[in-house]
């Protein structure tokens, strides 16, 4: 049952994903969540985060924020970083992932998911079958209901590191 939760690679940050590796396996989409698997809780996109989208379009990407916060949050930080994005979008369910991907013109077998959280970024995206990255929060502040799930996310990586050592994408 916890497998649900597993995601398919587990890393330290965004910024230390091999995208050029990915590109070559054939992936084409990347969906990534923005709060504290980008930038901080709540910060507007930084000089890392434009480098990062910029360095992805060179590659031949296309990106799409994928977030549960509603416009004003995510369409600047969509504007700024020069990506697709898609709002309110109800993580874990599918219908967001699947939206998602419509915007790209990617499927499940070419897009990847990048988020920090299991139970709602993992979990939808083995749900609707993306290969998924997690990565550690970049910052400890978080929302009190995001401060609960990370001890029952604790619980969750500890069996994954047990019995899934390191999966590779």
């Amino acid at each position: 049952m916890l497998e649900m939760f597993y995601p398919d690679e587990y890393l330290d940050s965004t910024y230390s994903i091999d995208f050029e590796r990915l590109y070559q396996k054939g992936y084409r989409g990347i969906l990534f969540d923005i709060d504290n698997t980008l930038v901080p809780h709540g910060a507007p996109a930084d000089d890392r985060a434009k480098a990062l989208f910029e360095r992805l379009r060179n590659i031949g990407f296309q990106c799409c924020l994928i977030s549960n916060n509603q416009l004003p949050r995510v369409k600047p930080f969509a504007d700024e970083v020069g990506a697709l994005f898609l709002e309110d979008a109800h993580k874990p369910s599918r219908k967001g992932y699947q939206l998602a991907m419509q915007k790209m013109g990617t499927t499940t077998k070419n897009t990847l998911f990048v988020g920090d959280q299991l139970f709602t970024d993992v979990y939808g995206a083995r749900r609707t079958g993306i290969t998924s990255i997690l990565v550690k929060p970049i910052h400890p502040k978080e929302e009190i209901q995001i401060v609960l799930k990370r001890y029952l996310e604790k619980i969750v990586i500890f069996f994954y590191r047990r019995k899934c050592k390191k999966y590779k994408v």
